[in-house]
Protein backbone atom coordinates (compact mmCIF):
# COMPACT_ATOMS: atom_id res chain seq x y z
CA UNK A 1 0.00 0.00 0.00
CA UNK A 2 1.48 3.70 -1.04
CA UNK A 3 0.84 6.04 1.84
CA UNK A 4 1.06 9.86 0.73
CA UNK A 5 3.81 10.63 2.62
CA UNK A 6 6.04 7.54 2.17
CA UNK A 7 9.06 8.13 0.49
CA UNK A 8 9.41 7.10 -3.48
CA UNK A 9 11.44 6.91 -6.65
CA UNK A 10 11.03 8.42 -9.99
CA UNK A 11 14.28 6.41 -11.48
CA UNK A 12 17.01 6.86 -9.10
CA UNK A 13 15.85 9.55 -7.64
CA UNK A 14 14.97 9.49 -3.94
CA UNK A 15 11.20 12.22 -3.86
CA UNK A 16 10.23 12.73 -0.05
CA UNK A 17 6.74 11.86 -0.76
CA UNK A 18 4.18 11.08 -3.88
CA UNK A 19 2.93 14.52 -4.02
CA UNK A 20 3.49 15.95 -7.55
CA UNK A 21 3.44 20.05 -8.65
CA UNK A 22 2.54 19.29 -11.81
CA UNK A 23 3.53 21.56 -14.74
CA UNK A 24 2.45 25.12 -14.47
CA UNK A 25 3.35 27.88 -16.66
CA UNK A 26 4.87 30.39 -14.80
CA UNK A 27 5.19 33.61 -16.61
CA UNK A 28 8.65 34.23 -15.14
CA UNK A 29 10.98 34.71 -17.85
CA UNK A 30 12.53 37.29 -19.92
CA UNK A 31 11.69 37.61 -23.65
CA UNK A 32 14.49 35.39 -24.46
CA UNK A 33 13.18 32.39 -22.47
CA UNK A 34 16.05 33.05 -19.63
CA UNK A 35 14.50 33.02 -16.31
CA UNK A 36 14.49 35.53 -13.90
CA UNK A 37 14.43 36.54 -10.49
CA UNK A 38 11.11 35.72 -9.88
CA UNK A 39 11.26 32.76 -11.32
CA UNK A 40 13.68 31.90 -9.20
CA UNK A 41 12.16 32.80 -6.08
CA UNK A 42 8.60 30.73 -7.27
CA UNK A 43 10.67 27.34 -7.75
CA UNK A 44 12.61 28.36 -4.08
CA UNK A 45 9.36 28.70 -2.73
CA UNK A 46 7.69 25.54 -3.74
CA UNK A 47 10.75 23.75 -2.74
CA UNK A 48 10.46 24.67 0.78
CA UNK A 49 7.39 23.63 1.26
CA UNK A 50 7.82 19.61 1.23
CA UNK A 51 6.68 18.89 -2.35
CA UNK A 52 8.02 15.69 -3.14
CA UNK A 53 8.63 16.69 -6.96
CA UNK A 54 8.71 19.77 -8.58
CA UNK A 55 7.65 20.12 -12.12
CA UNK A 56 8.65 23.21 -13.91
CA UNK A 57 6.36 25.10 -17.06
CA UNK A 58 6.52 23.80 -20.50
CA UNK A 59 9.90 25.07 -21.78
CA UNK A 60 10.79 25.26 -25.30
CA UNK A 61 13.62 22.89 -27.03
CA UNK A 62 13.47 25.32 -29.95
CA UNK A 63 12.38 29.40 -31.04
CA UNK A 64 10.32 27.69 -33.64
CA UNK A 65 8.62 25.49 -31.28
CA UNK A 66 7.52 28.38 -28.52
CA UNK A 67 4.31 29.52 -27.21
CA UNK A 68 2.46 32.67 -27.75
CA UNK A 69 2.66 33.32 -24.45
CA UNK A 70 5.46 36.13 -24.08
CA UNK A 71 7.42 35.00 -20.51
CA UNK A 72 7.62 31.74 -21.42
CA UNK A 73 11.22 29.36 -20.59
CA UNK A 74 13.27 28.54 -22.91
CA UNK A 75 16.20 25.59 -22.89
CA UNK A 76 16.95 25.81 -26.20
CA UNK A 77 20.26 27.11 -25.99
CA UNK A 78 23.60 26.59 -23.98
CA UNK A 79 23.62 30.12 -22.76
CA UNK A 80 20.77 29.33 -20.50
CA UNK A 81 22.78 26.65 -18.43
CA UNK A 82 24.51 28.72 -16.06
CA UNK A 83 20.74 30.77 -15.48
CA UNK A 84 18.66 27.63 -14.79
CA UNK A 85 21.63 26.00 -12.46
CA UNK A 86 20.86 28.96 -10.18
CA UNK A 87 17.71 27.46 -9.91
CA UNK A 88 18.36 24.29 -9.40
CA UNK A 89 20.97 25.14 -6.56
CA UNK A 90 18.21 27.11 -4.78
CA UNK A 91 15.97 24.00 -4.73
CA UNK A 92 18.37 21.77 -4.01
CA UNK A 93 19.37 23.53 -0.48
CA UNK A 94 16.32 23.27 0.51
CA UNK A 95 15.94 19.81 0.16
CA UNK A 96 13.49 20.15 -3.50
CA UNK A 97 13.72 17.85 -6.33
CA UNK A 98 12.88 19.29 -9.66
CA UNK A 99 12.02 18.19 -12.92
CA UNK A 100 12.21 20.02 -16.25
CA UNK A 101 9.25 19.65 -18.90
CA UNK A 102 10.66 20.04 -22.63
CA UNK A 103 7.99 21.03 -25.27
CA UNK A 104 7.50 22.02 -28.45
CA UNK A 105 4.28 23.87 -29.29
CA UNK A 106 4.31 22.14 -33.23
CA UNK A 107 0.99 23.83 -34.76
CA UNK A 108 -0.76 25.47 -31.36
CA UNK A 109 1.20 28.73 -31.61
CA UNK A 110 0.84 31.74 -33.79
CA UNK A 111 3.51 33.24 -36.37
CA UNK A 112 4.30 36.40 -34.53
CA UNK A 113 5.65 33.94 -31.32
CA UNK A 114 7.87 32.47 -33.61
CA UNK A 115 8.82 34.61 -36.43
CA UNK A 116 8.28 32.51 -38.69
CA UNK A 117 5.96 29.75 -40.32
CA UNK A 118 4.10 27.59 -37.71
CA UNK A 119 5.23 23.97 -38.19
CA UNK A 120 3.17 21.15 -37.48
CA UNK A 121 3.12 17.25 -38.08
CA UNK A 122 0.77 18.07 -40.92
CA UNK A 123 -1.31 20.77 -42.71
CA UNK A 124 -4.23 20.49 -40.34
CA UNK A 125 -5.07 23.45 -38.88
CA UNK A 126 -5.88 24.02 -34.83
CA UNK A 127 -9.12 24.99 -34.72
CA UNK A 128 -8.50 27.53 -31.56
CA UNK A 129 -5.12 28.92 -33.04
CA UNK A 130 -6.20 28.84 -36.89
CA UNK A 131 -3.65 28.84 -39.78
CA UNK A 132 -2.68 26.26 -41.85
CA UNK A 133 0.82 25.27 -40.56
CA UNK A 134 3.77 24.04 -42.53
CA UNK A 135 4.42 20.55 -42.31
CA UNK A 136 7.55 19.55 -41.16
CA UNK A 137 9.66 16.98 -43.42
CA UNK A 138 11.03 13.49 -42.20
CA UNK A 139 14.43 15.16 -42.01
CA UNK A 140 13.41 18.30 -40.37
CA UNK A 141 11.06 16.16 -37.42
CA UNK A 142 14.44 13.98 -36.88
CA UNK A 143 16.15 17.31 -36.43
CA UNK A 144 13.57 18.36 -33.66
CA UNK A 145 13.97 14.70 -32.13
CA UNK A 146 17.93 15.81 -31.37
CA UNK A 147 17.11 19.04 -29.82
CA UNK A 148 14.96 17.75 -27.61
CA UNK A 149 17.19 15.71 -26.17
CA UNK A 150 20.28 18.31 -26.60
CA UNK A 151 17.23 20.27 -24.69
CA UNK A 152 17.14 18.01 -21.74
CA UNK A 153 21.26 17.58 -21.83
CA UNK A 154 20.98 21.32 -20.58
CA UNK A 155 18.59 20.19 -18.07
CA UNK A 156 21.26 17.87 -17.02
CA UNK A 157 23.87 19.88 -17.06
CA UNK A 158 21.61 22.65 -15.48
CA UNK A 159 21.15 20.39 -12.42
CA UNK A 160 18.08 19.01 -12.74
CA UNK A 161 16.93 15.90 -11.37
CA UNK A 162 15.12 15.07 -14.96
CA UNK A 163 13.42 15.83 -17.76
CA UNK A 164 9.39 15.57 -18.72
CA UNK A 165 8.78 15.07 -22.40
CA UNK A 166 5.01 17.09 -22.31
CA UNK A 167 3.31 14.21 -24.73
CA UNK A 168 -0.34 15.59 -24.25
CA UNK A 169 -2.25 18.82 -25.02
CA UNK A 170 -2.56 18.92 -28.41
CA UNK A 171 1.14 20.06 -28.65
CA UNK A 172 3.94 18.29 -31.30
CA UNK A 173 4.54 15.20 -29.71
CA UNK A 174 0.84 14.49 -29.77
CA UNK A 175 0.12 15.59 -32.57
CA UNK A 176 2.17 12.71 -33.62
CA UNK A 177 0.56 10.93 -31.37
CA UNK A 178 -3.09 11.39 -32.73
CA UNK A 179 -4.67 9.87 -36.24
CA UNK A 180 -6.98 12.69 -36.29
CA UNK A 181 -3.90 15.17 -36.98
CA UNK A 182 -1.14 13.08 -37.89
CA UNK A 183 -1.83 11.95 -42.28
CA UNK A 184 2.10 11.46 -42.62
CA UNK A 185 3.17 8.54 -45.14
CA UNK A 186 6.29 8.36 -43.63
CA UNK A 187 8.52 6.78 -40.59
CA UNK A 188 6.78 9.26 -38.22
CA UNK A 189 3.05 8.65 -39.81
CA UNK A 190 0.79 6.74 -37.62
CA UNK A 191 1.05 2.40 -36.92
CA UNK A 192 -2.15 1.13 -38.72
CA UNK A 193 -1.97 -1.96 -36.18
CA UNK A 194 -2.12 0.15 -32.97
CA UNK A 195 -3.60 3.38 -34.69
CA UNK A 196 -1.21 5.88 -32.81
CA UNK A 197 1.94 7.04 -34.00
CA UNK A 198 5.04 6.75 -31.20
CA UNK A 199 8.14 6.83 -33.43
CA UNK A 200 8.49 10.59 -33.10
CA UNK A 201 8.21 10.05 -29.46
CA UNK A 202 10.77 6.82 -29.64
CA UNK A 203 12.84 8.78 -31.78
CA UNK A 204 12.89 11.34 -28.52
CA UNK A 205 13.29 9.25 -25.62
CA UNK A 206 16.16 7.00 -27.24
CA UNK A 207 17.72 10.08 -28.06
CA UNK A 208 17.85 11.60 -24.91
CA UNK A 209 18.65 8.29 -23.20
CA UNK A 210 21.80 8.20 -25.81
CA UNK A 211 22.99 11.57 -24.68
CA UNK A 212 22.41 11.64 -21.21
CA UNK A 213 22.52 8.47 -20.08
CA UNK A 214 19.84 6.09 -18.71
CA UNK A 215 20.73 7.08 -14.76
CA UNK A 216 18.91 10.51 -16.16
CA UNK A 217 15.16 10.11 -15.07
CA UNK A 218 12.40 10.79 -18.07
CA UNK A 219 9.19 11.10 -17.39
CA UNK A 220 6.48 11.50 -20.19
CA UNK A 221 3.28 13.14 -19.91
CA UNK A 222 0.19 12.01 -21.85
CA UNK A 223 -3.89 12.65 -22.55
CA UNK A 224 -5.87 9.91 -22.16
CA UNK A 225 -8.37 11.14 -24.56
CA UNK A 226 -9.22 14.39 -26.75
CA UNK A 227 -12.56 16.43 -27.78
CA UNK A 228 -12.43 15.69 -31.12
CA UNK A 229 -14.61 13.93 -33.46
CA UNK A 230 -12.24 11.26 -34.46
CA UNK A 231 -11.18 11.23 -30.67
CA UNK A 232 -8.47 9.02 -29.06
CA UNK A 233 -9.94 5.74 -28.14
CA UNK A 234 -9.15 3.94 -24.99
CA UNK A 235 -7.81 1.20 -26.95
CA UNK A 236 -5.32 3.90 -28.49
CA UNK A 237 -4.82 4.85 -24.54
CA UNK A 238 -3.77 1.28 -23.38
CA UNK A 239 -1.52 1.08 -26.78
CA UNK A 240 0.40 3.88 -25.96
CA UNK A 241 0.63 2.89 -22.20
CA UNK A 242 2.30 -0.49 -23.38
CA UNK A 243 4.67 1.37 -25.59
CA UNK A 244 5.63 4.06 -22.76
CA UNK A 245 6.07 0.51 -20.64
CA UNK A 246 8.53 -0.90 -23.47
CA UNK A 247 10.17 2.09 -23.59
CA UNK A 248 10.82 1.71 -20.18
CA UNK A 249 10.15 5.38 -19.18
CA UNK A 250 10.92 6.70 -15.09
CA UNK A 251 7.27 7.37 -14.80
CA UNK A 252 3.83 8.27 -17.00
CA UNK A 253 1.76 11.11 -15.79
CA UNK A 254 -1.76 11.22 -16.75
CA UNK A 255 -3.75 14.25 -17.85
CA UNK A 256 -6.33 14.89 -20.68
CA UNK A 257 -7.21 16.58 -24.15
CA UNK A 258 -5.85 19.70 -26.45
CA UNK A 259 -5.70 23.14 -26.41
CA UNK A 260 -8.23 23.35 -28.69
CA UNK A 261 -10.62 22.59 -25.70
CA UNK A 262 -8.42 24.23 -23.02
CA UNK A 263 -10.94 24.32 -20.81
CA UNK A 264 -11.34 19.84 -20.31
CA UNK A 265 -7.75 20.03 -19.44
CA UNK A 266 -7.60 22.11 -16.66
CA UNK A 267 -11.72 21.81 -15.79
CA UNK A 268 -13.47 24.61 -13.78
CA UNK A 269 -16.64 24.88 -12.09
CA UNK A 270 -18.03 27.69 -14.61
CA UNK A 271 -16.47 29.51 -17.98
CA UNK A 272 -14.73 32.66 -16.66
CA UNK A 273 -15.91 33.49 -20.88
CA UNK A 274 -15.63 37.44 -20.38
CA UNK A 275 -11.79 37.09 -19.21
CA UNK A 276 -11.36 34.81 -22.28
CA UNK A 277 -12.45 37.04 -24.89
CA UNK A 278 -10.64 40.62 -23.08
CA UNK A 279 -7.13 38.60 -22.60
CA UNK A 280 -6.81 35.00 -25.17
CA UNK A 281 -4.71 37.16 -28.10
CA UNK A 282 -6.93 35.48 -30.68
CA UNK A 283 -9.66 37.26 -29.50
CA UNK A 284 -8.33 40.75 -28.56
CA UNK A 285 -8.36 41.99 -31.98
CA UNK A 286 -11.74 41.37 -32.65
CA UNK A 287 -13.20 44.56 -30.90
CA UNK A 288 -16.45 44.64 -28.67
CA UNK A 289 -18.69 43.90 -31.35
CA UNK A 290 -16.86 40.52 -32.17
CA UNK A 291 -16.16 39.43 -28.88
CA UNK A 292 -20.35 39.78 -28.73
CA UNK A 293 -20.69 37.96 -31.54
CA UNK A 294 -18.51 35.18 -30.16
CA UNK A 295 -20.09 34.85 -26.89
CA UNK A 296 -23.47 35.08 -28.51
CA UNK A 297 -23.28 32.38 -30.93
CA UNK A 298 -20.03 30.59 -30.99
CA UNK A 299 -19.73 29.66 -27.32
CA UNK A 300 -22.78 27.56 -26.81
CA UNK A 301 -21.09 25.24 -29.26
CA UNK A 302 -17.91 25.28 -27.74
CA UNK A 303 -19.22 24.44 -24.29
CA UNK A 304 -20.92 21.49 -25.58
CA UNK A 305 -17.63 19.85 -26.00
CA UNK A 306 -16.38 21.30 -22.81
CA UNK A 307 -16.02 18.67 -19.71
CA UNK A 308 -16.79 20.44 -16.33
CA UNK A 309 -14.77 19.63 -12.42
CA UNK A 310 -15.16 16.28 -11.12
CA UNK A 311 -13.36 15.08 -8.56
CA UNK A 312 -10.13 13.37 -9.37
CA UNK A 313 -11.32 13.44 -12.83
CA UNK A 314 -8.17 11.51 -14.66
CA UNK A 315 -7.90 8.87 -12.26
CA UNK A 316 -10.18 6.20 -14.11
CA UNK A 317 -7.55 6.16 -16.99
CA UNK A 318 -4.65 6.13 -14.48
CA UNK A 319 -5.84 3.36 -12.74
CA UNK A 320 -6.15 1.68 -16.83
CA UNK A 321 -3.04 2.60 -17.04
CA UNK A 322 -1.91 0.49 -13.69
CA UNK A 323 -3.47 -2.81 -15.50
CA UNK A 324 -0.79 -2.42 -18.24
CA UNK A 325 2.57 -1.44 -17.19
CA UNK A 326 4.86 -1.25 -13.88
CA UNK A 327 5.70 1.86 -14.84
CA UNK A 328 5.09 4.64 -12.40
CA UNK A 329 1.76 6.54 -12.71
CA UNK A 330 0.94 9.95 -11.92
CA UNK A 331 -2.16 10.92 -12.06
CA UNK A 332 -3.21 14.90 -12.15
CA UNK A 333 -6.39 16.15 -12.43
CA UNK A 334 -9.03 17.33 -9.53
CA UNK A 335 -7.51 16.10 -6.36
CA UNK A 336 -8.69 18.49 -3.61
CA UNK A 337 -9.26 16.51 -0.60
CA UNK A 338 -6.61 15.09 1.44
CA UNK A 339 -8.53 11.61 1.51
CA UNK A 340 -8.99 11.60 -1.94
CA UNK A 341 -5.53 11.82 -2.37
CA UNK A 342 -4.94 9.01 0.11
CA UNK A 343 -7.50 6.69 -0.71
CA UNK A 344 -6.48 6.72 -4.43
CA UNK A 345 -3.17 6.09 -3.24
CA UNK A 346 -4.22 3.49 -1.09
CA UNK A 347 -6.36 1.52 -3.52
CA UNK A 348 -3.35 1.08 -5.64
CA UNK A 349 -5.22 3.55 -8.67
CA UNK A 350 -1.85 5.83 -9.25
CA UNK A 351 2.12 5.89 -7.44
CA UNK A 352 1.65 9.64 -7.14
CA UNK A 353 -0.77 12.60 -6.94
CA UNK A 354 -0.34 15.79 -9.23
CA UNK A 355 -1.81 18.75 -8.54
CA UNK A 356 -1.31 22.37 -10.67
CA UNK A 357 -3.03 25.19 -9.71
CA UNK A 358 -3.66 24.39 -5.45
CA UNK A 359 0.00 24.86 -5.34
CA UNK A 360 -0.79 28.59 -7.19
CA UNK A 361 -3.12 29.11 -4.62
CA UNK A 362 -1.59 27.62 -1.35
CA UNK A 363 2.32 27.27 -2.25
CA UNK A 364 2.37 25.78 1.58
CA UNK A 365 -0.52 23.10 0.50
CA UNK A 366 2.28 20.21 1.40
CA UNK A 367 2.54 21.11 5.15
CA UNK A 368 -1.44 21.65 5.06
CA UNK A 369 -2.14 18.60 4.30
CA UNK A 370 0.53 16.54 6.83
CA UNK A 371 -1.11 18.40 10.03
CA UNK A 372 -4.76 18.02 8.88
CA UNK A 373 -6.23 14.46 7.72
CA UNK A 374 -9.65 16.52 7.09
CA UNK A 375 -8.10 19.14 5.07
CA UNK A 376 -9.40 20.24 1.38
CA UNK A 377 -7.65 22.98 -1.01
CA UNK A 378 -8.93 26.31 -0.87
CA UNK A 379 -8.25 26.28 -4.76
CA UNK A 380 -11.87 27.47 -6.12
CA UNK A 381 -11.12 25.99 -9.77
CA UNK A 382 -12.50 29.11 -11.30
CA UNK A 383 -9.69 28.97 -14.03
CA UNK A 384 -8.78 32.77 -13.68
CA UNK A 385 -5.17 31.80 -12.85
CA UNK A 386 -5.47 29.65 -16.46
CA UNK A 387 -7.32 32.77 -18.42
CA UNK A 388 -4.07 34.87 -17.56
CA UNK A 389 -1.43 32.91 -18.95
CA UNK A 390 -1.95 34.59 -22.19
CA UNK A 391 -1.67 38.03 -20.78
CA UNK A 392 1.61 39.26 -19.83
CA UNK A 393 1.20 39.11 -15.91
CA UNK A 394 2.93 36.20 -14.25
CA UNK A 395 1.23 33.43 -12.87
CA UNK A 396 -0.62 33.76 -9.41
CA UNK A 397 -3.58 33.33 -8.31
CA UNK A 398 -7.02 35.93 -8.54
CA UNK A 399 -9.85 34.64 -6.50
CA UNK A 400 -8.87 32.34 -3.78
CA UNK A 401 -7.07 32.05 -0.67
CA UNK A 402 -3.78 32.74 -2.26
CA UNK A 403 -4.86 35.84 -3.86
Amino acid sequence: MNDLFSPAHIGKVTLANRIVRSATYEGMCDNQGFPTDAYLAHYSGLAKNSIGAIITGFTYISSCGRAMHPRQGGIDDDSKITAYRRVTDHVHSLEGKIFMQIAHCGRQTVAKAVRGPVRGVSTKRSSYFGGIPKKLTTEEALALGQRFADAALRCKEAGFDGVQIHAAHGYLVHQFILSSINNRNDIFGVDQKTGIGTHFLEVVIDKIREICGSDFPVMVKISSGDDYRNNFSQEHFIHLIRFLGYKSVDAIEISYGTMDYALSIFRGRSVPLDLILKYTPKYDTYGIVGRFLRKRFLYPFVKSRLKMFTPMYNLSYAKIAKQYTGVPIICVGGFRKKQEMAGALERNETDFVSLCRPFICEPDLVSKLMANDGYTAKCLDCNMCAVMCDSSNATRCYLGKGA
